[in-house]
């Protein structure tokens, strides 16, 4: 499994955001559409009514958000080495964003869970919604598209690429010359 861009990919499987557990809410790219998944959001987007697929309340890496997480772990740390059985509060969940789906029989704002700590750097988020677009330019280059994602998920062995990898791949399968 790999993070690239705004993209969670586990072998074969393209996640927008992080993959979801339980009833948790996700959204997932198949060769049919886009795939719903949760508690409260259910359903299949098909590809041929898909107008527009659009990203919204994207985190993006910045210093202060950073050094935020820092400081969150730090304290955290200090307040699990203090009270061993925690201090009676829940942790925050991870940050949300929303995926914006335009279809012939109306507009869906879909929600997932941020598969990035501390933000998305401003490039590969520009890069993945010039991905998610491309997926509605038609049959033929989403089913590409998504075919390319999926065989290197499968082949892919290990975390996450590196920044560099991570953006080539992004240009790569948005069509985008290698620029840098």
């Amino acid at each position: 499994m790999a993070m690239v861009g705004l993209f969670w990919i586990v072998e074969g499987d393209v996640y927008v955001g992080a993959k979801p557990s339980g009833l948790a809410p996700g959204v997932r790219l198949t060769p049919e559409g886009v795939v719903a998944l949760g508690d409260r959001q259910s359903g299949l987007h098909l590809w041929e009514d898909v107008r527009a697929l659009t990203v919204a309340d994207v985190p993006v890496k910045s210093l202060k958000r950073q050094v935020g997480a820092v400081k969150d772990l730090a304290l955290g740390t200090v307040v699990n080495l203090a009270l061993p059985m925690g201090p009676g509060r829940v942790d925050e969940a991870p940050a949300m964003m929303t995926v914006c789906v335009e279809s012939r029989d109306g507009d869906y704002e879909l929600a997932t869970y941020v598969a990035a700590a501390v933000g998305y750097s401003p490039t590969e988020v520009d890069l993945s919604r010039a991905l998610l677009s491309r997926l509605t330019e038609g049959a033929a280059t989403m089913a590409t598209t998504l075919a390319a994602m999926s065989e290197w998920g499968r082949a892919w062995e290990g975390g996450s690429p590196r920044k560099a990898e991570r953006e080539g791949l992004l240009r790569e399968w948005a069509g985008q010359s290698l620029r840098s």
